[in-house]
């Protein structure tokens, strides 16, 4: 069984290469991260033919998407700058995750390849990492495989698994487990995720206890946010704003319902909407349901867009700032099967945050809901109760805010401790 889903696996990753050459162009996700694989190759041999330096070890990033990014990227600063020798490769897989890779300071970024054998060897052969750490727990069996058969240490920080996740199933152990078996050091954000890790292939001696980056970093993009200038500033309101980020369609039915609603007892409501997805596809309903209720609408870089009732957020990475100018959060993926996005974010800026029923998967979830800094709503109809609730009453908005923030402020030092772990794989 094992062997036939390997082969299965193998099969998958060559077809997806070969596909980046020959499909069309599209605006979908999943169309704009094949066709980046399309000359991928070349792309890291030229790189390094031009400027990896033999004399200097390399520290291989890889981080799938932006959630997990931002655990890489309080790591790789704190190596960049206290170990300016090295040479920092950045790699991610998600298309959403591009934009986002400009904001780390490293000498190379790029996609990860398809995990072919062809592909991973060829990526492994331009960097020649010294070390290659995963963020969060996706692992690459074949790029594992391959690194780990040429001496290259391989960790992982920031290791979160619930207890519900698709890779405690049975494919996914026969696929990964010998992948994870082969990891030198392992960053878990708490006890119940080593346990699982073990359970999953890990090897219990290498696991320790570092926490999340994510708090880390999140409190401090909140800590020097720059609420006067750049988009923050151009869009700073004294209306009371709902900041609803990474939507997905199945998040905005009964989102936009419940908006509809409130604006009925609060017409001055204003709402800032930024979609996971910014496909013409995916925001011309969004544009429609505004028409369709005479609101004002603009797009987040118009001149308009501080006068108007509905802003609509139609690119990546500003996200994570406008968060500061939310008195309610709502955070997209709690109506979806992707899982719940990333909801430290608008905790770290003080704001109560509200996201769907699909929830359990995320440890941040029950963390701010153990401490009543959020809720989880059901329905339009209990979007629409929190809101009102929240908004008409600022003191208890306030007190929510504080303790959502609180939270965040716990679970600092994390990226101390998973620096540490890097730099003994480096060592």
């Amino acid at each position: 069984m094992r062997f036939l889903v390997r082969m299965l696996y193998a099969a998958a990753a060559k077809l997806a290469g070969v596909a980046s050459g020959v499909i069309p162009p599209s605006e979908e996700k999943w169309v704009i991260a094949v066709r980046a694989r399309h000359g991928i190759r070349h792309r890291y041999a030229t790189w390094a033919a031009a400027h990896r330096d033999g004399t200097r070890p390399l520290l291989w990033m890889h981080a799938p998407s932006v959630g997990e990014g931002l655990m890489a990227r309080p790591v790789v600063s704190l190596i960049r700058a206290r170990q300016p020798d090295i040479q920092l490769a950045y790699t991610f897989f998600s298309p959403s995750a591009e934009e986002f890779s400009r904001t780390i300071d490293v000498d190379f970024r790029d996609y990860l390849p398809f995990d072919s054998a062809g592909d991973m060897g060829a990526a492994l052969d331009a960097l020649t990492p010294r070390a290659l750490v995963f963020s969060k727990v996706d692992v690459w069996p074949e790029l594992v495989r391959q690194a780990h058969r040429r001496g290259v240490r391989l960790g992982m920080i920031s290791a979160a698994l619930a207890p519900h996740s698709r890779r405690l199933g049975t494919v996914a152990r026969l696929l990964l487990r010998d992948a994870y078996a082969l990891l030198d050091a392992v960053g878990a954000v708490d006890e119940a995720t080593a346990e699982r890790l073990t359970d999953l292939g890990v090897r219990q001696e290498v696991v320790e206890i570092t926490g999340d980056t994510r708090f880390d970093q999140v409190w401090q993009r909140a800590a020097s946010a720059d609420r006067c200038s750049g988009v923050v500033g151009r869009l700073a309101s004294d209306r009371a704003t709902l900041i609803a980020g990474s939507t997905w369609p199945a998040d905005e039915r009964p989102l936009l319902d419940a908006i509809t609603r409130v604006r009925r007892r609060i017409p001055a409501l204003r709402v800032i909407l930024a979609p996971h997805e910014v496909s013409p596809q995916h925001l011309e309903p969004i544009v429609s349901w505004a028409q369709h209720q005479q609101y004002t609408l603009a797009r987040v870089d118009e001149q308009e867009a501080a006068r108007t009732d509905v802003v609509l957020v139609d690119r990546y990475g500003v996200l994570g700032d406008l968060y500061a100018l939310a008195d309610v959060a709502f955070v997209g993926g709690g109506f979806h099967d992707a899982g719940l996005h990333s909801v430290l974010e608008p905790a770290a800026f003080g704001a109560p945050v509200l996201f769907g029923p699909r929830h359990r998967n995320s440890r941040d979830a029950a963390l701010l809901l153990a401490a009543n800094g959020a809720r989880a709503v059901a329905s339009a109809a209990d979007i629409e109760g929190a809101m009102v609730e929240w908004i008409e009453k600022p003191d208890e908005r306030r007190a929510a805010g504080a303790r959502a923030r609180a939270v965040v402020e716990r679970g600092r030092g994390a990226a101390e401790r998973s620096v540490q772990l890097v730099e003994r794989l480096l060592a």
